[in-house]
């Protein structure tokens, strides 16, 4: 049985003030100063490598233990970032998780937009020989390892009774994707997908290009990324409630620098007053 490599992409940024979640700023609406936005999404992304190497470890147990003994197929972390030049802010904040880096492989992706970049590190990873990847972003701090796990398994079952790859997705919560992954034989691109003029939606856009080619798809549920103080306070209700939830629940993931950041800048949520609430009176006056 021949084994094949598979890589878990995190496409990131470096945590670098003035380059990254400068929609968290206040110059932009936001709450924070350039330097805080960024050590926001350090702690996220942190976090989220910590999901890879959770999620990749059960990938692997599972696939040496269905092995008997002969060679299985590996699970890699690998992170893109552009520019290359900004690639040792990344490496030297990556120690935090991977002290001498040897968990993960680099790549530098280019191009003229997302969608050139995000392709070109589809490319890299099939050219290096990886039969399937899996991309996710840094800013994810509520991604279920189980996601991942999910993903890669999508991918498998599903080419097994293709002719035309496998293409599996998360969408976000605004018709955009968390997740995304194929295989090396899948005739899948971005291009027209994130830069859209059209207004087409980057999940609609998939969906539309896997339906023209034949690609199966499988769509896992949505993950929320974080781009704007929205988000943060959707974020940020969640990690308190799964840390709250993990005194009760096994196994649950708590992204614990994510949430340490929060504390440290004594981030709570609030909401309006609900004034428009669903009237009972009239139902209860009924019975």
């Amino acid at each position: 049985m021949s084994t094949k490599r598979h890589a878990l992409m995190i496409f990131t940024k470096a945590p670098i003030p003035g380059r990254t979640k400068t929609r968290l700023t206040t110059a932009r609406g936001g709450i924070f100063t350039p330097e805080e936005a960024s050590a926001f999404y350090r702690a996220s992304l942190l976090d989220v490598v910590e999901i890879a190497f959770m999620a990749l470890a059960e990938l692997e147990q599972s696939a040496k233990e269905s092995s008997n003994g002969s060679p299985h197929d590996s699970y890699e972390v690998v992170i893109s970032c552009s520019p290359a030049s900004e690639q040792a802010v990344l490496k030297d904040a990556l120690r935090d998780v991977d002290p001498d880096l040897s968990r993960i492989r680099f790549i530098t992706d280019s191009g003229k937009n997302f969608d050139e970049h995000f392709d070109d590190a589809f490319q890299q990873l099939f050219r290096a020989g990886y039969h399937s990847a899996v991309a996710v972003g840094g800013d994810l701090p509520n991604l279920p390892p189980s996601h991942i796990v999910q993903a890669f398994g999508w991918l498998a079952y599903l080419e097994a009774g293709s002719e035309h790859g496998a293409f599996v997705q998360a969408p976000c919560q605004e018709c955009g994707v968390s997740l995304v992954g194929y295989t090396a034989l899948t005739p899948m691109n971005s291009e027209g997908v994130y830069y859209n003029l059209d207004g087409i939606p980057a999940l609609d856009a998939y969906i539309t290009k896997a339906a023209q080619l034949g690609i199966p798809i499988a769509t896992l549920t949505p993950v929320a990324d974080v781009d704007d103080m929205h988000d943060l306070a959707h974020a940020t209700s969640l990690i308190r409630a799964a840390a709250y939830s993990s005194h009760f629940q096994p196994g649950l993931f708590v992204p614990r620098r994510t949430l340490a950041f929060l504390d440290q800048n004594s981030i709570s949520i609030a909401t309006p007053p609900n004034q428009e609430h669903d009237p009972r009176e009239t139902i209860d006056a009924a019975n």
